[in-house]
């Protein structure tokens, strides 16, 4: 419950309201943008991989809202306890997704790089590994929206799920360039995105923890 008087409490509630719905919008933006990147990767989407990598302005853009707004309201409600925690969580959200946002602009980035797609072609865990980072990027926006610590314990609990595919897919990447030595620069640009979504999972694990510390004022414990 927000301190101060009724109409502090008001102008703090309204704050609060703004500030979650620019982190809700972020969200949404850095799950779109995770999605379209492996998307625009699978098809070779160009154009695709151009309109992600030029929207991660508007996240950025955002991020500076979440900030301003933040340190406003810091400024002028003056809160303590639970509200002045969801505000530095707020902070740090905003800061986080926007991060997500720049992988998935770095995966767009590759689009067009490769010179053959034969280990796409003969290997799905690559697009599995990005489905489920936007999955985790979607569940731990709802966990936010929701206040929900049970989703949020679910979102880190799909982190090993992306953990271990980045492992698979190291060995296989190995294997393939073995057999297939004309592969390597093709291979070099695959390492590179699964890195990027192996972080794409750890930032969406980080998110899910602070929303956690948030709700309970106390860190999530590892699984």
């Amino acid at each position: 419950m927000s301190t101060g008087t009724p109409h502090t409490a008001k102008a703090f509630d309204q704050d609060m309201d703004q500030i979650r719905g620019l982190i809700a919008e972020m969200g949404a933006r850095a799950e779109a943008a995770v999605t379209n990147s492996m998307k625009a990767l699978i098809g070779n989407d160009q154009d695709l991989a151009k309109s992600t990598h030029a929207d991660d302005k508007i996240i950025d853009r955002l991020e500076t809202e979440v900030e301003k707004l933040v340190v406003q309201t810091i400024a002028l409600r003056a809160p303590l306890a639970d509200d002045l925690r969801e505000l530095v969580a707020a902070l740090k959200l905003s800061a986080v997704i926007e991060r997500i946002g720049d992988y998935a602009k770095n995966i767009a980035k590759r689009v067009g790089q490769l010179e053959s797609k034969d280990f796409l072609n003969s290997n799905k865990q690559l697009e599995t590994m990005g489905e489920i980072a936007a999955e985790m990027v979607r569940s731990a926006m709802d966990a936010y929206a929701k206040r929900d610590i049970d989703l949020a314990r679910a979102v880190t609990a799909r982190d090993d799920a992306v953990d271990q595919l980045y492992k698979d897919l190291f060995v296989d990447f190995i294997g393939f360039v073995a057999k297939n030595p004309s592969s390597a620069t093709e291979i070099a640009h695959l390492l590179f995105i699964s890195k990027n979504l192996e972080r794409i999972g750890d930032h969406s694990t980080n998110c899910a923890q602070m929303i956690f510390f948030t709700e309970t004022g106390q860190n999530l414990p590892d699984a």
